[in-house]
C-alpha cells in the first residue's frame, strides 16, 4: 500500500540527518496521499541508520494505523491536524534543529531581517504559545496541532506563504507540497534562524527588512508574475 509514497517518505527522513537537522531520533517526516486520505509517517523512535522503506507507517486522518508493523511517530496527531486544516500541503517535517529550536525555547518569532528569509517565508516565522496544563494532559500532540492552526487563523497567515512555525518550549514544524519540499523548508528555516540570531548578536537594535524589499523577494519567486529561476 502506497509503496511509492513510503519510499519518498523514507528518503525524506534520511535527509534530516544528512542536512544536520536531527540528533539521534529527534525528528520525523510524513507525507499525505490526498486521493486515499492516508498519511505515511516515520515510525516512533527508530534510528535513522536502521530505517527501511517498509518500516514507514500508514495511518488515516482519524489516527488509526492502516498498515505497518511498527508504531507511528508520537507526533502523528500533530501532523494529522495540520493536514486536515492546511489542505494545500502534502508533506510535514518536525525537528529539534539547534537554532530554530532555540528561538522556539525563547518563545520568539523569527523576524524577517533579510532577503534569504524573504525568498522563502513571507514575514516573520510565528512562535505559538506554550500549551497549558490541561491541554498537555488531555491530548498533547493533537492540541499542538490545534494550537498551530489557531495561531495561523489568528494572525491571518497563509500556510503556503509561511511554511514554518515554532512551538514554544518545543521546536519547529515545516511543511510543503510534498515531503521533499517540507525538508527543503526545514533546512531554510534552520539557516534563517541562525542568521537572525547572529544578526541580533551583531546589532541588538536591528529592525526587520523593509516591507517593500520583503515583498519584492518573496513575490519575484512565488507571485503570479514570478521571474526567479527557469521556466519548466
Amino acid at each position: 500500500m502506497l509503496e511509492e509514497l513510503k519510499q519518498l517518505v523514507y528518503e525524506a527522513n534520511l535527509d534530516l540527518p544528512r542536512y544536520g537537522l536531527v540528533t539521534f531520533t529527534w525528528g520525523n517526516v510524513s507525507a499525505m496521499d490526498r486521493e486515499s486520505g492516508l498519511m505515511v509517517i516515520k515510525p516512533s523512535g527508530v534510528e535513522y541508520g536502521k530505517l527501511k522503506p517498509e518500516d514507514m507507517v500508514v495511518v488515516d486522518l482519524n489516527g488509526k494505523k492502516v498498515e505497518g508493523r511498527l508504531n507511528p511517530s508520537s507526533d502523528t496527531p500533530t501532523h494529522i491536524e495540520l493536514y486536515k486544516a492546511f489542505t494545500q500541503i502534502g508533506g510535514i517535517v518536525h525537528t529539534h534543529s539547534t537554532y530554530a529550536t532555540s528561538w522556539a525555547q525563547a518563545g520568539c518569532d523569527i523576524p524577517c531581517y533579510g532577503t534569504t528569509h524573504a525568498d522563502y517565508i513571507y514575514g516573520e516565522v510565528p512562535c505559538v504559545r506554550c500549551l497549558n496544563e490541561l491541554e498537555i494532559e488531555e491530548c498533547y500532540e493533537e492540541n499542538t496541532g490545534h494550537l498551530i492552526v489557531d495561531e495561523f487563523k489568528r494572525r491571518c497567515k497563509d500556510p503556503v506563504e509561511v511554511p514554518a512555525v515554532l512551538c514554544k518550549n518545543h521546536g519547529p514544524f515545516t511543511w510543503g507540497k510534498d515531503a521533499k519540499e517540507a525538508v527543503h523548508n526545514a533546512v531554510v528555516l534552520e539557516e534563517v534562524a541562525r542568521m537572525a540570531y547572529l544578526a541580533e548578536t551583531i546589532n541588538p537594535k536591528i529592525q526587520p527588512a523593509p516591507k517593500e524589499l520583503q515583498d519584492k523577494h518573496y513575490f519575484r519567486k512565488h507571485g503570479l508574475n514570478a521571474y526567479y529561476g527557469q521556466k519548466e
